[in-house]
């Protein structure tokens, strides 16, 4: 296996510059902030981003968890890549981080000032310390699962990334997250929020004749879970009930995790009519 490195100080944008590298030096992998990233699919880790502090943030990132470890070392061997990029903050914490992996020390070592200018490192300093974002070099529906409610937008490139397997290509995409240890406080949204959004997708289909209550299970939802909904109403009269009310079950779950980021563990309907 083949290690290259990337290290920079904290907020200069180096997760947003790895994708460019992995197309420049045909890299198979990254490993950044607790994930390892082979292909644009996140295959193993926990992101140091979903950490509530910023010390189990770094912890996270180090690989310091014994479970944490051994769950990524078992993924990249099974994986066997052929070359990996690892990120972090100067070359004592990537050398920390591939001790504990156990793959060979970077062949390569690329630092942040050798491949961006002083005016994109501050503006990568900007959005990291006054607007909170942090950029993950993989697909949001990758990261899901470990930021509901926190996405702030995809960005995506056309990238041949990693080794030529013929004329395979995919769309390489980078997420931006809020992560929690970013907040003064915690992110939560009213139950009348996710009832207006149940409210529009009944007005969009024709099917519900009427939505007169949404539960959700809590009074305010933590953005760090998942949520459940849970639908009381009145159908329209008419044939195919049975698929109407699950074609509209689908598009509240759809329309809800679109617009807020949640992620809906289920949708649950009690139909108290027809008319």
């Amino acid at each position: 296996m083949k290690v290259f490195s990337l290290s920079g100080k904290s907020g200069t944008g180096k997760s947003f510059q790895a994708i460019n590298l992995c197309k420049q030096y045909k890299i198979e992998s990254i490993i950044d902030d607790g994930l390892f990233i082979c292909r644009n699919k996140v295959m193993a880790g926990i992101s140091a981003k979903r950490q509530k502090t910023s010390i189990r943030a770094v912890k996270t990132a180090l690989f310091t968890d014994d479970e944490h470890k051994e769950d990524v070392c078992r993924t990249i061997e099974e994986v066997s890549p052929e070359s990996v990029l690892v990120l972090g903050t100067s070359d004592e914490m990537i050398n920390r981080i591939v001790a504990r992996l156990g793959i060979p020390e970077p062949s390569k070592r690329i630092y942040i000032e050798d491949i961006t200018t002083e005016e994109e490192r501050e503006i990568a300093r900007h959005q990291r310390k006054d607007l909170g974002k942090h950029v993950i070099p993989a697909p949001a529906f990758q990261l899901k699962r470990q930021f509901s409610g926190y996405f702030m937008s995809p960005l995506r490139m056309l990238k041949d990334l990693g080794r030529d397997f013929g004329n395979w290509k995919e769309t390489a995409e980078k997420s931006v997250v809020r992560p929690t240890y970013s907040y003064l406080g915690e992110y939560k949204i009213s139950e009348k929020v996710i009832s207006d959004i149940v409210e529009c997708v009944k007005n969009e289909g024709g099917t519900v004749f009427e939505v007169q209550k949404v539960i959700i299970t809590k009074d305010t939802v933590s953005a760090a879970e998942g949520i459940e909904v849970y639908v009381v109403m009145t159908m329209n009269y008419g044939a195919g009930l049975p698929k109407a009310a699950a074609e509209f079950q689908a598009r509240v779950a759809a329309q809800v995790e679109k617009m807020t980021a949640f992620v809906v563990n289920k949708v649950d309907l009690e139909i108290r009519g027809a008319v």
